[in-house]
């Protein structure tokens, strides 16, 4: 078995590549997307993801593993949002937005250090839907708290939530991985 942090950075470093060849195609367009619309994104592809996991027959022949890759990078995008704010018009260089999102795919990565060391790895125990519905559960909550002009009372914040879904869907694509 791959030690966690190797694994993570393996898995990290294609979803880093995709973002990028996405980059050369489309540019910076994502930079107009106000939050709640990256929300939204992120929302499509986990409940894509929770109806494969449910049906036998799948009609689009894109599996989980490409959504759990697209749900790491929206939540990038999001933090970058959160971060730099939203944009009129596309205003990152290639340069500047690689930067970004090594920045917070560190950030991300270092909590997830931090977390796995605290809970003892127990994501290695769970399943893949388990993940896909902490995923989805996680972005009920930014929606709330998206409605609430972002204020919490005493939860963690828009944030803290996306780091959490990166990082479930991170594990979700080890475990994906593994079962190959």
């Amino acid at each position: 078995m791959i030690p966690t942090e190797i694994h993570y950075q393996q898995i990290t470093d294609a979803c880093r590549a995709l973002f990028i060849k996405k980059m050369k195609d489309y540019g910076v367009a994502w930079r107009i997307l106000r939050l709640p619309s990256l929300t939204d994104q992120i929302l499509i592809k986990a409940q894509r993801i929770r109806s494969i996991q449910q049906l036998e027959e799948q009609k689009v022949d894109e599996g989980q593993q490409s959504e759990f890759i697209g749900i790491v990078n929206y939540c990038i995008m999001a933090l970058i949002q959160l971060e730099k704010g939203v944009a009129e018009q596309p205003d990152l260089d290639g340069e500047e937005t690689i930067a970004l999102y090594d920045k917070h795919r560190q950030i991300t990565k270092e909590l997830m250090l931090a977390k796995n060391h605290d809970y003892g790895e127990a994501w290695r125990d769970m399943r893949v839907s388990s993940l896909t519905d902490l995923i989805l559960q996680k972005l009920l909550r930014v929606k709330q708290i998206e409605d609430n002009q972002g204020k919490t009372l005493v939860s963690e914040g828009i944030d803290a939530n996306y780091q959490d879904m990166i990082n479930y869907a991170v594990f979700a694509l080890i475990h994906l991985d593994q079962q190959k």
